[in-house]
Order: structure tokens, then C-alpha cells, then sequence
């Protein structure tokens, strides 16, 4: 798919509501997830500051974050963040299409489901539950498959989008099993958190 990168920035736009969050209570037990996010559009360049303001006073500053082009149609290369700027990568078949990656420069590294906006407050509301969960192993893309699946969760215009990502889902599922894997996106390590950590990269 061809990804538009925004090259500005804007400090001239309304204030963003806050970021609607849950996050994985402090545990050493490692999961697939830290929690879960549930944006109210898919304009990154609004939604990110707000997200990124929220988990500063408790991840530690966020630098970095990486998303997967598929649902996002505007990627900008970077947003203002009360203060200091948060850089913005991207990655397509390295990164599952309903996570966000973010990095602390000092602290370490999570990852949250994102869930569309389009959500419907239920579906919403279990996701978000969900990928809360302390040592949770379903990853991103499998959450949102099992509940595609109750068919109760996203209205007409969001249906379509979730159909053909739980069917990429599907095959990079058969790729790793027994095709060729997908490289790593990033060199992990445990972070403050009990979390993986990376340096990240962009493009």
C-alpha cells in the first residue's frame, strides 16, 4: 500500500480530548500486551499528542512510536508533545496492524491494542479490558479476531477493514508456523516495566 507521510506539524489545532486507555497493572509477569488504546479518528497528528502526553507522567517520556500503515491513512514523521517532540516510524508486515509500539529513551518499550474508532462502545469496552489483562497471551491481532468474530463490535464502515486484516492476519499466522518469518522489528529488552525495550527505527 503506498503510505503518505505528513511533514508538518501544527501547534494552531484545537486541543485533543484525552487519550482513552487501559493500561496492564505493574506486574513482573510478561504479556503480550501493556493495554489498550481506543482513538477517536484515525488522524494521527491529533490523536498521538494526547496519548503520548497521558503516558509520559507514567512510562517516562515517550520518544518514539512505531505503527503499521494499514489503518492510518496520514503517518506524520513527528508530533508535538507538551514541550518536547515525539518522533513517528512505521513498519507493514513486521508490525501487527492493531498495535502501537511505544519507546521511553531511558525506560523501555510497550505495546498497546489499538482499537478502531469506530468501535462500538461494548466491543470497546471488552478490548480494552482485555489487553489489561496481567500476563495476557492473545496478541493484537488475535483480540481483535475473537471479537470480529461475535459480529456485534464494528459498524459498516469499519467491517470491511476488519475482514481483510484478520485475513492478512490469518496468513502471516501460516508464515510463521511453517513459511518464511517475518524478520524482527526491533532488538527487545527488558525495560523498567518488566517490558521489552528497543531503539526502534523508522523510515
Amino acid at each position: 500500500m503506498t503510505v503518505t507521510i505528513d511533514r508538518t506539524t501544527s501547534s494552531e489545532r484545537a486541543p485533543s480530548p484525552p487519550a482513552r486507555l487501559s493500561l496492564t497493572p505493574a506486574s513482573r509477569v510478561p504479556g503480550q500486551l501493556d493495554g489498550a488504546w481506543w482513538p477517536r479518528s484515525r488522524d494521527l497528528t491529533r490523536e498521538l499528542p494526547p496519548l503520548a502526553a497521558a503516558l509520559d507522567s507514567l512510562w517516562g517520556r515517550i520518544t518514539r512510536i512505531a505503527v503499521n500503515p494499514a489503518h492510518w491513512p496520514v503517518i506524520p514523521r513527528k508530533v508535538p508533545v507538551a514541550g518536547h517532540t515525539v518522533r513517528v516510524g512505521w513498519f507493514t508486515d513486521e508490525q501487527d496492524p492493531h498495535k502501537l509500539i511505544l519507546l521511553s529513551y531511558t525506560v523501555g518499550r510497550w505495546d498497546l491494542l489499538v482499537i478502531p474508532p469506530e468501535t462500538g462502545a461494548a466491543f470497546a469496552a471488552r478490548l480494552l479490558a482485555a489487553a489489561a489483562t496481567v500476563g495476557g497471551l492473545r496478541t493484537a491481532g488475535e483480540l481483535m479476531a475473537d471479537e470480529v468474530a461475535t459480529g456485534d463490535g464494528i459498524d459498516a464502515r469499519g467491517r470491511e477493514a476488519a475482514d481483510s486484516v484478520d485475513a492478512r492476519s490469518r496468513e502471516e499466522t501460516w508464515e510463521n508456523d511453517g513459511g518464511a518469518a517475518p524478520p524482527s522489528p526491533l532488538a527487545r529488552h527488558v525495560g523498567r516495566a518488566g517490558r521489552p525495550s528497543s531503539s526502534g527505527r523508522e523510515r
